[in-house]
């Protein structure tokens, strides 16, 4: 580029508007002097540099004041007069010297688009914030943290190359705290180019497109703006702004800054909307846009503390400036404290790390990227004007978080339009996905923590059945309206039989369960159950037009054990002793000698599969203990 930086379409910052980045990006860099531009009128006071172009007609002329421009191609410089056509250098948006153009037909000169006149107002004083007991300086945030006790974050810091679905299968601890990768590489992640502006983003998307912008102050959406409005303001000298404002909303998903940005492969190879979301339902663009935001906030700019919603996890890329993070871990007790904290009067008039175990400090810098893990509670501060491209996304290694997140939001009454986008027809799309997974491989293909991801998953969706089943006629409205019908044909059964299945993948021993209560236990006609029934899944599976597998073959053999002399604590009406039975009882354990007699019990079962056969071993011992006074019975 003419300047060594990309040029903003609403200054004078043409070919030759500043001096270039350093004397080592220059072909002038073997002399000490480089061109010495002012701004609006780049010139040259030392007539002894060459240009390319000159002439020796041109050489003999002292000009007291040159206009330099820079080939975008082979950043060499020429004085505007010798290289250009007349046109003001100022008007020039890309330029390329004639053996570029010579060596390459493609380059071509642009010039830049007409300015655009601000139609920012002068910000009036915020008497309505001042009236309410909120203020209206943007500085009272950070003055809220003045003594507090904040620690260094001990997050791990990895390379991009290490960021991958072997870390999260290796790792226990991987997905729960944040990490912070201070390189882009190794991550398959596409930004924009480092010298995108804020400029850019209102050309791309359009001047005229209405944005959310925060009132830092308050906290709260200022109304009547306009993406050229925005680029107006952030252009602006910090001393000049007289509020603080802060853009953390801008989705740009289905814009041409799409084709600049794409998530890391780590984050692409989770995202529930990525993986499980048809395709064929996003050309409409009916679905869950989240995945690529744009945030823009200027110097002071402050996000007080929250959690992303629906506890979805977050990756964070900064583009240009830094951002300081303040954390807080997603305990029960934290969260606890958060639930009180938020949208209460104590969320303007108290600091949320005094309601906590601990508050942790993360700098990002130009470069930094980060990922934060579901429910992680936090706040931003913007020391410098910061561009950040970022997006949220859910994923099955922490579903318990992610609804508990949710339960928060629906107890705090956080509006609808503030809630992850369709974040129930998605639950449904996913658990539609994972139980003809586990019907076509019942056992084997997931590891221990999807497991739990899926069966958490299972639950939530059993809970809106029986809404569907029990709610009131709005309730049921709203579940049903979820229910993805192209996919999903009975949802109430989809998730009972999904919840079993997972129990049962992941070692649940169902087989040995009675199903004589099916019916009860799961009533046909949503009829609650009787007091002290559960909806434990059982043998014979009670869901619509299921049909289980049948075994091929089943042996059962039975064996009975010596009869051997022990010792353990005799069982006492009216005490509390079953505890002390539910592990195992070492014959060294004080109490009465008791005559025991075991029993081993052992049912094989097997049968085919599309892939070969499965073979089922269930063992199962029991112990009849019996002391010389009197006999009880107690069998595992």
């Amino acid at each position: 580029m003419a300047r060594g930086q990309r040029r903003s379409t609403r200054t004078s910052a043409a070919a030759a508007g500043s001096k270039p980045k350093s004397p080592e990006n220059s072909p002038l860099s073997t002399r000490s002097n480089t061109p010495d531009v002012t701004s609006g009128h780049p010139s040259v006071n030392d007539e002894s540099l060459d240009c390319p172009a000159c002439t020796p007609e041109s050489r003999e002329h002292n000009y007291r004041k040159e206009s330099w421009i820079e080939c975008d191609s082979c950043k060499t410089w020429y004085h505007w007069r010798c290289a250009g056509n007349g046109e003001d250098v100022n008007n020039i948006a890309k330029w390329y010297c004639q053996p570029c153009i010579g060596a390459d037909q493609t380059r071509q000169i642009t010039v830049k688009t007409p300015a655009r006149k601000s139609s920012r107002k002068k910000t009036q004083r915020d008497y309505a914030n001042l009236n309410s007991g909120l203020g209206s300086d943007p500085n009272r945030w950070m003055r809220l943290l003045e003594g507090k006790e904040i620690r260094d974050a001990p997050f791990k810091r990895m390379e991009g190359s290490e960021i991958n679905l072997e870390w999260l299968e290796d790792d226990d601890e991987a997905m729960l705290a944040p990490i912070i990768i201070e390189r882009p590489e190794g991550l398959g992640m596409k930004m924009p180019p480092k010298d995108f502006t804020v400029d850019d983003v209102a050309d791309l998307i359009g001047e005229s497109t209405p944005l959310e912008v925060i009132d830092v102050a308050s906290q709260t959406t200022a109304q009547g703006w306009t993406l050229g409005k925005w680029a107006d303001y952030f252009e602006m000298e910090p001393s000049k702004r007289e509020k603080i404002f802060n853009v953390i909303s801008l989705e740009v998903s289905g814009t041409k800054i799409s084709d600049l940005v794409l998530p890391p492969k780590f984050v692409r190879d989770l995202d529930w909307v990525e993986n499980f979301w048809p395709s064929t339902r996003k050309g409409s663009h009916m679905y869950p846009k989240v995945q690529l935001y744009c945030l823009m906030g200027v110097a002071r700019a402050w996000t007080d503390w929250h959690i992303d919603f629906a506890g979805s996890s977050v990756y964070y890329h900064i583009l240009q400036g830094s951002k300081v993070f303040y954390f807080i871990k997603p305990t029960t007790a934290n969260l606890a404290a958060y639930e009180r904290w938020s949208g209460s009067e104590l969320q303007y008039q108290s600091w949320l790390g005094d309601l906590v175990d601990e508050v942790f400090k993360v700098v990002l810098t130009q470069g930094n990227t980060m990922i934060i893990p579901a429910g992680w509670i936090h706040a931003v501060y913007t020391p410098v004007d910061t561009l950040v491209f970022g997006g949220n996304f859910l994923h099955t290694y922490n579903v318990s978080t992610q609804i508990k997140v949710r339960n928060i939001e629906i107890a705090t009454q956080v509006p609808k339009k503030f809630r992850f986008p369709m974040f129930s027809r998605l639950c449904w799309y996913v658990g539609d996905k994972y139980l003809r997974d586990l019907k076509a491989h019942s056992m084997g293909i997931f590891s221990p923590r999807i497991l739990a991801g899926i069966q958490a998953l299972a639950d939530f969706l059993v809970s809106e059945a029986r809404a569907l089943e029990q709610g009131s006629e709005q309730v049921k409205k709203e579940v049903k309206d979820q229910i993805p019908v192209d996919r999903v044909k009975d949802g109430p059964a989809m998730a009972r039989e999904l919840r079993w299945r997972a129990r049962l993948a992941a070692g649940s021993s169902s087989d040995d369960e009675s199903s004589k209560d099916v019916t009860n236990i799961f009533p046909s006609n949503g009829a609650k159950r009787k007091r002290g029934q559960s909806e434990d899944f059982t043998t014979e599976a009670p869901f619509k037009n299921f049909k289980p597998k049948v075994w091929d073959a089943l042996s059962k053999t039975s064996e009975e054990g010596e009869r051997r002399k022990t010792t353990g604590p005799k069982p006492t009406e009216g005490e509390e002793w079953t505890e002390r039975w539910l592990g195992d009882v070492d014959e060294g354990q004080d109490g009465e000698e008791a005559s025991v007699q075991s029993r081993r019990d052992v049912v094989v079962k097997v049968r085919r599969t599309g892939k070969g056969l499965e073979r089922q071993r269930i063992e199962r011992v029991v112990e009849d203990w019996e002391w010389k006074e009197e006999a009880g019975r107690i069998s595992e």
